[in-house]
């Protein structure tokens, strides 16, 4: 007789799906500037597409205001260009080699739609993890079929994975209404 599934590889696993979702709503604008705003941008860059981040610095100098250092004097053009193509909604300051990228006021309707994309993610999340959790039971009662545990083990176990799976979608829900209030905050 085993030992039944890895407990740790599907906590593992679990936590993975919470820090996609992390990093999922880390790129959602609140109120405050964040360089992570920028992570969807692309940018024309000798002969390919590029994340931002590869050809420029991204700062925050104030609360409201966004600053792209460019590398490479040649690429001012193309990183505006990119910035104003992701749809962001932001309109690029060029100043020598620098963009400024002031971060209008969030509306009502802005917000309502922000909070929408982050329940999206959320749910996503959620899926993944709950996916994660089908495949530790399928796992337990393959196990107790082929005989390499009993019936108490396998129920024991499925218990255990049960709670875990519960643990870290209260997580989700948690990091959510964090994000939403802060979404939400005039």
């Amino acid at each position: 007789m085993s030992e039944g599934i890895d407990l740790k590889e599907l906590k593992r696993r679990m936590d993975g799906a919470i820090s996609a979702f992390k990093n999922d709503i880390a790129s959602l604008r609140t109120g405050r500037a964040s360089a992570n705003v920028l992570d969807p941008v692309q940018v024309e860059a000798y002969g390919s597409r590029v994340p931002l981040n590869q050809v420029a610095n991204i700062s925050v100098p104030e609360p409201r205001m966004l600053s792209v250092s460019v590398w490479d004097k040649g690429m001012v053009g193309a990183v505006e260009r990119g910035i104003r193509e992701s749809n962001l909604g932001l309109n690029p300051i060029i100043d020598g080699q620098n963009l400024r990228i002031p971060l209008p006021e969030l509306n009502e309707e802005r917000r309502k739609s922000l909070v929408k994309v982050a329940h999206d993610y959320a749910e996503k999340a959620k899926v993944a993890i709950r996916h994660v959790r089908r495949d530790g039971m399928d796992d337990l009662k393959k196990a107790e079929k082929d005989g390499d545990i009993g019936q108490d083990m396998s129920r024991s176990q499925s218990e255990k994975v049960q709670k875990m799976t519960d643990e870290v979608i209260l997580d989700v829900d948690r990091l959510l209404a964090e994000k939403e209030k802060e979404i939400m905050q005039v």
